[in-house]
Parts: C-alpha cells; structure tokens; sequence
C-alpha cells in the first residue's frame, strides 16, 4: 500500500511543551489479573503483529497515519477513506485540521472498525532526531488515550510516519512499542485488551517481529509475594535494555 500522507504537511509542529504534555509517561505499572495467586498474565498477550490491510480489521478502533488536513490522502489515508465513505471525510472537515505529534478521533462509518484515530507524525529529519522522536512517540501516546477515553478496548496501527516522511522503519518500531508499553503499564492501559501492529512489506514485518520480543517477552511473571511487595510495591515487567540493530530500509507503504 502507497504511502498515504500527501505532500503538504503544514508547519503546524507543537512546541516542545505541547508534545510533552501528549507523551506517554511511565504511569502505574500493569495490573492485568493474576491467572494464579502467584503469576500474572504478560502483556505480550495483548500485542499482536499482522501483515495486510488495516481497513479490513474487525477492532474498535484503527489508526489513519494523517495529514494536517485530516482530509484524506494517498496510501493508507486514501484506503481509509474510501472505506469508511464520503462521511468520513464530512467529519474530518469539522474537526479544524491536526497539528503534528496529534491526533483525533472520528467514527468510523463503512469500516468493521467503529471508530478512526488520526494521527499526524513527523516528516522525518536526519539533523533533529530527537524532536522528531517526540513527535512520533506523542502520536502513539495520545491515540493510545484517545481510545481508551473513548471506552475502546482494540486498537490497529499502522506504521506511522515511515512512508513518504521518511522515517526509518527500524528508528520507529521501537519507539511504537516503547510508548505502547509504558501506555500498558500504566492506570489507563489496563483497559485495553488488544494492540495490533499492522505492517504492509515483507521488511516492516521482519523489523516488528524482531524487535516486538524485546518489548514485550512472552512468558508469565511470578509475582513477588514478600513483605514489602505486600506493602504496596507491584512488580513490574522487566523493560528492555537494548535493542538490535536491524538493518535499515524505509518501507514506503505508511506514512
């Protein structure tokens, strides 16, 4: 799938307070329940990896890698709208565009999905990484809200920003899972049941799976029941220390 972000994104970049009032914090850590008195469930099981289009998923809500117009697009924007249906756009319209790093939420109209997050991400920029990173993590983060406001429990992403804006598909993935990690861990992530990463190319796919174990180890945890975890202190799940290197190639089906 082409890329579905258009040319014209508009320099309507938050400042460097406005995306961190929208990033993901740390949070309360997960508190999924135990499946016994002495395990709890690891959040692998609400991630998911799938290959294919994200139009065709039976959850409550996906994510459109948007433009500032919120007006529809090429690629992924441009699916997403012809398949939710011409409403789709007349809600767009009301909603006043999108700054970068930002998202809003519509219905979802045609779609098996009940409802649209549109998310803009950044034009990626070699010389400003770390704002880019921001902006890109903001996206993740405030869609994660967003659903969960919306008492949405599923949610699909695309892969944001790494289309036509350039952003290397190995640099995004881990700040995709890093932020919908810490989201999971915290008061609000609890109310989710299911992330879904939606890739297009064989090489997103490849990236996803290699690095989605990092973030998210499938095994169950025991938990600890001492005296000063019974004073209040949970045990969290070990966060990843480091991530692979995985060799670089921009997919140039998201945006």
């Amino acid at each position: 799938m082409a890329d579905d972000h258009t040319s014209d994104q508009t320099d309507s970049t938050p400042v460097a307070s406005e995306v961190q009032q929208h990033a993901v914090g740390g949070g309360a850590p997960d508190t999924t329940e135990s499946l016994e008195p002495t395990k709890r469930a690891s959040l692998s099981e609400k991630i998911e990896v799938w290959q294919g289009d994200i139009t065709t998923l039976d959850v409550d809500v996906i994510v459109n890698a948007a433009n500032n117009r919120l007006l529809g697009g090429a690629g992924v924007d441009g699916a997403i709208h012809r398949a939710a249906g011409p409403e789709l756009k007349k809600e767009c319209k009301t909603l006043g565009g999108c700054e970068t790093g930002n998202a809003k939420i519509t219905k979802g109209y045609n779609l098996p999905a009940s409802h649209v997050i549109h998310a803009v991400g950044p034009i990626y920029d070699s010389d400003e990484v770390e704002r880019v990173a921001k902006l890109l993590q903001s996206c993740y983060g405030v869609s994660l809200r967003l659903a969960v406001e919306a008492g949405l429990k599923s949610i699909a992403f695309p892969s944001i920003s790494t289309g036509i804006y350039g952003y290397p598909i190995e640099d995004a993935t881990p700040i995709a899972l890093k932020t919908t990690r810490e989201f999971l861990e915290s008061e609000k992530g609890a109310h989710l049941d299911k992330v879904i990463f939606c890739v297009f190319s064989d090489e997103d796919k490849r990236v996803y799976e290699m690095l989605t174990p990092e973030y998210f180890p499938k095994h169950i945890e025991p938990v600890d029941t001492s005296h000063e975890a019974q004073k209040g202190e949970v045990v969290q799940e070990s966060s990843p220390e480091a991530t692979p290197d995985v060799t670089q190639q921009t997919a140039p089906s998201e945006s």
